[in-house]
């Protein structure tokens, strides 16, 4: 589902124009990446918890040559999904 999707279902739910629904989804989306931006955990009972996941600085190898190079270290975005959610996809 694509966020265009998105928009366009809830404004189908909840009956709701398009363009108010889009500034409801717009608004989700930036105080999630607002909390996550600000480390911070983000858990949504039955569906799932973000959270930053920090890697350290590792050597690795260039598959193409094989040769050792240093990856940096970063966070990125995990995505936890919740037992609701988990047992429904299972089902």
């Amino acid at each position: 589902m694509t966020k265009s999707e998105l928009i366009e279902t809830i404004s189908t739910k909840i009956d709701v124009p398009k363009k108010r629904a889009e500034d409801v989804v717009n608004a989700v989306f930036d105080s999630m990446k607002d909390a996550l931006l600000e480390d911070e955990r983000i858990e949504i009972r039955g569906f799932g918890s973000f959270s930053i996941r920090e890697h350290r600085a590792k050597k690795g190898r260039n598959p193409r040559t094989g040769a050792t190079v240093e990856v940096d270290e970063k966070k990125t975005v995990h995505f936890k999904a919740g037992k609701e959610l988990r047992d429904r996809v299972d089902s």
